[in-house]
């Protein structure tokens, strides 16, 4: 294997992985050396005779690793984005091994005793703040990992750890294959009534893609409530489509969530903590489970309130069909008549002013020159790791080179639900890295030669996208632990959000809104109504989001020994007892298909939308109240929060950006809540 591409640095631009040599034989040999090759690293800082230093032992860890982390870089990715049997083999064969990796290295008593000996006389070794941030977090990380556990309690963390890897990697091969056996095979197009011609036809298009010719085929979305529901005139196939997103993995992960949440409640009462959400929380800007539970106690009244006016008026509009009862797969589609009537707001209408190029390059790229000064070239001679995936060479205000944008935008078998950002290359001055970031979205394939159109939604879902790719592109850091997006969970999202913001923003609209045969903006009034109508749904958006944080939060605040014997029960339980067992709003993801928490990062975490939501809605109403240009206060935002990283405690940014510790009042009353 002296030709497998992870052995060496890439010598493409950037860094960039050198996809069209890298193969799947090569993933196991690189991960196997990788481990081995940090392992010895690790030990030869350990018995380093020499008394420890901040150069010998924390910036020696921060460079340890390299193979190690390219070949993780590269494999995160195809393990989600294009997989197949053999890659998702490796997945299994190789998380259990990276979770026990990542304790050798935690647990190495020796280390510790190093970075210990260091943190106790942090304030006399003259470091600069990042090196002394590095040297806490470091601690804080050994510590929060087990390091001053007795032996036989890190045997059996250790255990517990692999397991968990395990599982993580079967729930989410569970999701992803269930999501594609439930994908909805239609016979004729007549059952496809109400959607958009392109839409109708994007579906004929997966039906060829899928084996299904002739057919018709509405693959799921990773969320419950699936798009196609808003359009749908055909009651029984709303009734269908709403069903198989509901039932995901029910069998398979069922079980596998109840053992997860166990094995982690376990481990939190190993560490000092009676529950795992108290293990998490205690390392977020929240702080504190009383802090969460506070914030969701405070929303949940007010937006179930919310959403029973919404259903009022969605049952006066289904009484005209004969319906009696707004049933959940009714939801979507009498909101969309309650908006085209109430508010003259069409979303099929809508769909041909929202072009994916024109969106990217005069909508998303447009707001990130305005706000920060960027331009962007495509670079077809970069390849990426998939023919779909387009390379982009991103360039400052004065034409200097910033890094590489990857964007993947459509959905294949081989690609798992959802939308989410991720890193090729991590930013870091120490290892003179620069950044080489990517998006990911499913947006459904077109048939040949036809425009792709966006609805409203998956528009946000592209800015918001893009704002965690430009957290990971503007990463300005010494230490590759703090780059980009190395913040806490509770924290990440708020980029993100504020992204969303310029999606709507009169001149960014104008520029990209355009009907892509005629080049007509949107008619006038529109955007007006389109605020409006937003205003109508967010109670159930609202509920639907609340009702998946409180039941991640019910998973993750057992105690140890707490025994759970049906996952469905525990759930309906869980919403009973939180206020959020609404029948016809289901949670945006149940526990079987939950891979947020049971397989993506998000246990005990799935709060942080909200939470960063709060910060997102205080800073969206500083930029437009502060007084300064948009230039003027993108570049703030960039220097004081987005370059920074981990490198400064997450709140110190939010506050030196805006002035202010975060208020409740702008979330509630973007909600409809105050």
């Amino acid at each position: 294997m002296t030709e497998n591409p992870f052995f060496e640095p890439s010598t493409l631009v950037y860094e960039l992985p050198p996809f069209t040599v890298i193969r799947e034989e090569h993933y196991l040999p690189a991960f196997e050396r990788g481990m081995a090759d940090q392992l010895a690293e690790i030990a030869a800082i350990a018995a380093d005779p020499q008394p420890p230093t901040f150069e010998n032992t924390l910036v020696a860890l921060e460079r340890s690793g390299a193979l190690l982390r390219r070949v993780c870089a590269v494999f995160d990715n195809q393990s989600v984005a294009d997989t197949n049997d053999v890659v998702d083999a490796v997945d299994a064969q190789i998380s259990p091994r990276l979770a026990a990796h990542r304790d050798a290295v935690h647990l190495d008593a020796a280390l510790f005793a190093r970075i210990d000996a260091l943190h106790a006389r942090r304030e006399t070794l003259g470091l600069d703040a990042e090196s002394l941030r590095l040297l806490e977090r470091h601690h804080t990380r050994f510590v929060r990992a087990g390091a001053r556990l007795a032996a036989p309690q890190q045997a059996r963390l250790r255990e517990l750890n692999t397991e968990l890897a395990s599982s993580a990697t079967a729930f989410q091969q569970n999701v992803a294959a269930d999501t594609r056996a439930r994908a909805l095979v239609l016979d004729s197009a007549e059952q496809l009534d109400g959607l958009s011609a392109d839409a109708v036809a994007a579906a004929a298009e997966n039906g060829r893609a899928r084996g299904h010719d002739g057919k018709y085929v509405l693959s799921l979305k990773n969320f419950s409530n699936q798009s196609e529901l808003a359009q749908l005139t055909d009651r029984s196939v709303r009734e269908r489509l709403l069903a198989a997103s509901l039932g995901r993995a029910a069998q398979a992960n069922g079980p596998l969530a109840i053992r997860m949440a166990g094995l982690r409640a376990e481990r939190a009462q190993l560490l000092g903590h009676p529950n795992h959400a108290a293990y998490v929380v205690a390392d977020e800007t929240a702080g504190s489970v009383a802090a969460v539970d506070a914030l969701l106690a405070r929303l949940v009244p007010a937006a179930v309130a919310n959403a029973e006016r919404e259903a009022v008026e969605l049952a006066r509009s289904a009484a005209a069909d004969g319906i009696t009862e707004i049933a959940a797969h009714d939801w979507a589609f009498y909101s969309e008549r309650v908006r085209q009537t109430s508010y003259d707001v069409d979303a099929a209408v809508l769909r041909p002013y929202f072009e994916l190029e024109r969106v990217l390059h005069d909508g998303v790229f447009f707001a990130a020159g305005l706000a920060y000064g960027l331009t962007f070239t495509e670079r077809p001679d970069l390849v990426g790791y998939h023919p779909d995936a387009r390379v982009f060479e991103v360039f400052e205000e004065d034409g200097g080179s910033l890094g590489l944008f990857l964007g993947d935008f459509h959905a294949r078998a081989s690609k798992r639900g959802g939308a989410w950002m991720d890193e090729l290359v991590s930013q870091s001055r120490l290892l003179d890295r620069r950044p080489v970031v990517l998006n990911n979205l499913n947006i459904a394939r077109p048939a040949a030669g036809e425009p792709v159109l966006l609805t409203w939604d998956e528009v946000r879902t592209l800015f918001h996208e893009f704002g965690h790719a430009l957290h990971g592109l503007f990463s300005d850091v010494r230490y590759p632990l703090f780059s980009g997006t190395g913040v806490p969970r509770d924290f990440v999202e708020f980029p993100s959000q504020v992204n969303e913001m310029w999606m709507a923003w009169p001149a960014v609209l104008a520029n990209y809104a355009k009907h892509h045969v005629t080049g007509e903006p949107l008619p006038a009034g529109l955007v007006e109504r389109m605020t409006a109508a937003e205003g109508f749904g967010q109670g159930f958006r609202t509920v639907e989001y609340l009702a998946a944080a409180l039941l991640d939060w019910a998973w993750h605040t057992i105690p140890a020994g707490h025994r759970i014997d049906d996952a469905e029960e525990f759930e309906a339980q869980a919403l009973a007892a939180a206020g959020l067992a609404v029948a016809a709003v289901p949670p945006r993801y149940r526990t079987t298909y939950f891979n947020h928490i049971f397989a993506g990062g998000y246990s005990a975490g799935y709060y942080a939308y909200i939470w960063s939501e709060m910060l997102d809605a205080e800073t969206v109403g500083w930029i437009k109240g502060n007084g300064r240009t948009v230039r003027e206060s993108g570049e703030a935002f960039r220097a004081g929060l987005l370059s920074r990283g981990g490198s400064v405690d997450a709140m110190e940014c939010f506050r030196a950006v805006v002035g202010r510790d975060p208020q409740l009042g702008p979330l509630l009353a973007r909600r409809g809540l105050a």
